[in-house]
Order: structure tokens, then sequence, then C-alpha cells
């Protein structure tokens, strides 16, 4: 029964339908299916595929925000059991848009794809200073920090916040990403990581911490 109703929330989630992922998520609740196994076998598993085809160009956007959407209407069914089992996040990460650009919708996006993947994202919304990165984390023990930017006029943002994070002596990775940059930039910048798309950005959080 537990590989049915999972599978149904696999289902569910990759065609965006939250009230239905919401349902089986209680249903699944209801018939004591380990938290962890609805998370992972429902809703992470189905984001990875989410992501996939993301990266593949088989689905875009509006896809990935319609499952992304399904995926949180799980997830707050799921957060009081999760707590409550002292289920830990992966990993946490705090993202934003560098100072002076006001671009959302990667960052949005890496957002989704991270919690899809299980990991506690600190949202720190657009046009970050440094000084609210090294706040992040001091506060919420954030392992890695997300920037994104999306005109070539505030990429030079990204080297000031890495500067200012190293002066700070915080530890801390940091990944990169938006449409102007490149491998290169990110690591003429001081950058541990860069992603193209949001789907690849999970992968190289998982490297980072990882290594």
């Amino acid at each position: 029964m537990s590989a049915e109703i999972l599978n149904s929330i696999k289902e569910n989630l990759m065609k965006g339908k939250a009230n239905d992922v919401k349902n089986l998520c209680e249903q699944a609740i209801k018939q004591n299916i380990p938290v962890t196994e609805i998370l992972n076998d429902g809703l992470i598993s189905a984001m990875q595929v989410i992501g996939e085809k993301f990266k593949n160009n088989q689905v875009y956007v509006p896809e990935v925000l319609i499952a992304a959407r399904a995926m949180n209407s799980g997830m707050a069914i799921l957060k009081p059991y999760l707590k409550a089992a002292d289920v830990k996040a992966k990993g946490v990460v705090s993202i934003g848009t560098v100072k002076g650009d006001l671009h959302d919708i990667g960052k949005n996006l890496v957002r989704m794809m991270l919690e899809g993947a299980g990991y506690e994202v600190v949202d720190l919304g657009v046009n970050v200073e440094p000084q609210r990165f090294i706040d992040s984390v001091k506060d919420k023990n954030v392992q890695v920090i997300a920037m994104s930017a999306l005109l070539t006029t505030t990429m030079g943002s990204m080297k000031t916040t890495i500067d200012a994070l190293k002066a700070s002596g915080v530890k801390v990775k940091t990944i990169v990403g938006g449409a102007p940059l490149t491998e290169s930039f990110a690591k003429e910048i001081g950058a541990d990581g860069y992603a193209a798309d949001a789907a690849s950005a999970v992968d190289v959080v998982n490297k980072l911490l990882a290594a």
C-alpha cells in the first residue's frame, strides 16, 4: 500500500495538483507511513524528476513553479511531523539577488529546487547588501550562500559580497548564478561554485556540502 500512495504523491506533484498532493500526504500520515519516506520518496523524488526535465528542456519555468507549489502544499502537512520526528534539513542555504539587482525569478526557482531537494532555505530577497548575507550565516547557521545577478552591471556586487564574507571571517561556501555569468567569472571572483541553471544549483550545493 505504502508504495502505491507514495507513487500517487509523486505523480500528482509532477502534474502540479496541489490539493491532491495535500490530501495524499494526509492519507499517508494516517496510514502511519514514516514521514521521512513521504518526504523522500514522494515529494523530493518528484522534484528531482522535474529538475532533470527542466535541465533537459522537457519542462519549462511555469511547470516548475506549479510543481513547487504542489510540493509546498505537501510540505505544509509534513512540517509538524518532521519537527516532531526531529528530521533535520540536509543543510541551510541563504539565497538572494545581489545589491543593485531586483530580479527574482531565477532566485525563486533556485530556492524551490533547493527546498525540493530537502534543504532549508533562507530567502533574503532582492537588492541584498553584503552585510545581510554575513548576518544570515551568523544568525541561521547558513552553510552555503547562493547569489544571483541578472545584470552585467550588478555582477561586481558578487565580488564585493565574496570579499566582505572573507573579510568577516565567517565560514561559508558560496555559489553564484544568473544569465550573464560564466564559470570563469565565478572562479575569478573567488566563488566556490557556479550553476548555469536552477536544477544544476542543487547538484553544486550537494557537492559543496559533501566536500
